[in-house]
């Protein structure tokens, strides 16, 4: 009763102390789970390159040699992703429907883009396959590579070992390229690329 009439009297004071209760709550719930630092852009790298492997087996030295990022980064991009709910926990299936929600409704919000200078370098997005094949454009976007043979407006890859890696992996350069499109694309590039995906993903 005094802590109610406490409520009636200083909402402020009220306020604060639920705060403290709900933080308490959740530290004791939460405090034996594993954090979740938050996403990288290469956590993307990485879910979609097990995407390409399909029904393969794979090792995570595998990846690491594949995309050029260290094992230990790969390891720790998979338990992010494992805790966000992108991978079973085993790590070693995909959780499609998630990552496709994902790429769809939040990746041009957490990992926004926007053309830059014009330089040499690898086209992407709508200027890549397999949205080159359907839209023309004399605007391409490329990922600055210094042995790149395309001109157009720079887009920063979501990890710079992306287009070395994709000119290895025509499969994986279309997801890559696909995902650019959704971060930096006009609509009609959007909903191509959105079909593209849930072809691919489901």
């Amino acid at each position: 009763m005094l802590y109610v009439g406490c409520i009636c009297n200083n909402s402020q004071f009220a306020i604060r102390e639920l705060r403290i209760i709900v933080l308490s709550l959740r530290f004791d719930n939460d405090k034996d789970m594993k954090k979740h630092s938050g996403m990288r852009p290469h956590d993307i790298v990485v879910l979609l390159k097990i995407a390409t492997k399909k029904d393969s087996s794979w090792f995570m030295k595998d990846l690491a040699n594949e995309l050029g990022i260290s094992a230990s980064e790969v390891t720790e991009s998979l338990n992010r992703s494992a805790i966000a709910g992108l991978i079973s926990k085993d790590k070693r299936h995909l959780m499609k429907s998630s990552l496709l929600d994902f790429l769809l409704h939040g990746l041009r919000y957490v990992y926004p883009q926007y053309p830059g200078a014009q330089v040499r370098g690898i086209p992407t997005a709508h200027a890549a396959p397999p949205l080159a094949s359907e839209i023309s454009s004399s605007e391409p976007y490329v990922w600055p590579y210094g042995e790149g043979t395309v001109r157009g407006a720079s887009i920063e890859p979501l990890h710079p070992k992306v287009p070395e890696a994709c000119l290895k992996d025509p499969y994986f350069y279309e997801y890559m390229a696909l995902c650019d499109a959704l971060r930096v694309g006009r609509a009609r590039e959007k909903n191509i690329a959105t079909a593209e995906l849930k072809k691919r993903l489901c």
